[in-house]
């Protein structure tokens, strides 16, 4: 049985439009999720092997942050 031509983009774009990655956000894109995620004075935004890194304040405190490919935020030690 053959599938109608307009499945394969269609399928594509439906799995293009599920992956979230932080790779694919713009700087001012990952400040903005990271100011609504508490965090203050982003600054030194890297991208490496582990993700998205920035330094941050929160709480008064300062924060070294990872972002990674599924856009979650997490503190490192």
């Amino acid at each position: 049985m053959r599938s109608p031509a307009i499945f394969h983009p269609v399928l594509l774009l439906a799995i293009a439009a599920g992956l979230s990655s932080a790779h694919a956000l713009t700087q001012e894109e990952l400040v903005a999720r990271l100011q609504a995620a508490g965090y203050s004075q982003v600054s030194d935004i890297k991208s490496t092997a582990e993700g998205t890194t920035a330094k941050a304040m929160k709480n008064g405190k300062p924060a070294r942050l990872v972002v990674d490919s599924g856009g979650q935020i997490k503190e490192q030690k």
